[in-house]
């Protein structure tokens, strides 16, 4: 059988570009090439040890990618050789409460490709078909490779149901906050974000997103300020902290909506008198549906999302290492791999 090189975890702090063996597709799967994969907050934790009760290594991991058709198995219908493609990385078991409830997305039992199966770092990745999403030919791939994160976007403000006219606050202006905040301007809401590293808000400024610095501004006198003393219709915590989700619940409107977005490992001290006081909502928002896919992929492919100012690195496969140092290290916005073989992309 052939080789082909995919980024491996093996033990915390040890990613490694990798030959390993090229598998065939199943009956109903699809191999794919990636072109380019992004690295995300999870891969960080993967790469750190902090999913090892999860994660069989060594394993080939990343889920945020752009490729093409490179094979198709006997009963993959639909496709052909070549077309372009991101992927929904949700395998769901179909039969569980949940997703006979019609919430397969978190299916009870969800295998989540590039975590709790093998990833997208790689030139070749095989995938089940109906995980597949077109990309109109012509899109720009490193735009693509954001298709993963934008779907969490666009399925967080559907999950808030952020209407247009309304304000938005944005707390935490990572790569998912950012698109959050660019995907509600979109919807036509009014958009703050909140966040205390000085490039992060540079960035926002040129993307055009008003930003606030936490450590001199305090989020609910700009919300109430912006809204004639009401507050934020929606706030969105992004930043995982415990501070960032009191400012984010202090921020909000009578009746308004917090959409939990950033991941808490930790139980947080939330104060619920406001919650009860001023009947707000609270809202948890994990991953995404292929309808927000699918309408992720109208928006890069269209151009309506300056997707593209969010890259700052680009790295071959090969050294995937530094690609994951680039982003630990802090100050990188958002770290893609080129996984194309030979692949020669630089910083």
């Amino acid at each position: 059988m052939s080789t082909h090189l995919a980024a491996r975890y093996h033990r915390a702090g040890t990613v490694t570009a990798d030959e390993v063996l090229r598998r065939e597709p199943g009956p109903e799967e699809v191999e794919i090439a990636p072109l380019f994969t992004g690295i995300c907050g999870t891969d960080l934790h993967i790469a750190a040890g902090h999913m090892d009760g999860r994660v069989s290594v060594p394993a080939v991991i990343g889920h945020e990618t752009v490729g093409r058709v490179s094979a198709l198995g006997r009963d993959a219908t639909g496709w052909e050789v070549g077309d372009l493609v991101t992927v929904v990385p949700l395998r769901p078991d179909g039969t569980c409460p949940t997703c006979r409830n019609g919430h397969s997305h978190v299916c009870d039992h969800l295998d989540f490709l590039g975590i709790d199966s093998d990833g997208a770092l790689a030139e070749h990745w095989v995938v089940p078909a109906h995980t597949l999403v077109r990309v109109p030919e012509g899109t720009e791939p490193r735009d693509a490779a954001l298709l993963e994160p934008t779907s969490v976007a666009v399925h967080d403000v559907r999950r808030a149901r952020l209407a247009p006219g309304e304000l938005a606050a944005v707390v935490g202006g990572g790569p998912v906050g950012l698109l959050i905040a660019l995907v509600a301007r979109h919807v036509g809401a009014e958009v703050v974000l909140s966040e205390p590293d000085p490039t992060r808000r540079e960035l926002a400024a040129r993307l055009g997103i008003d930003a606030v610095d936490p450590t001199h501004e305090d989020l609910a006198d700009v919300t109430r300020a912006r809204s004639g003393g009401a507050g934020a219709a929606v706030a969105f915590e992004v930043s995982g902290s415990e501070p960032g989700l009191a400012a984010a619940a202090a921020s909000l409107a009578v009746r308004g909506r917090l959409c939990l977005v950033g991941i808490h490992a930790a139980p947080r001290t939330v104060d619920l008198h406001p919650f009860f006081w001023r009947e707000l909502e609270l809202l948890g928002a994990r991953l995404y549906e292929r309808r927000d896919v699918e309408e992720a992929v109208r928006l890069v492919a269209g151009g309506e999302l300056p997707v593209a100012q969010l890259v700052s690195h680009v790295l071959p496969l090969a050294r995937v290492e530094e690609a994951f140092a680039a982003l630990a290290a802090g100050g990188a916005v958002k770290v893609l791999v080129d996984c194309r073989p030979a692949g020669g992309s630089t910083s």
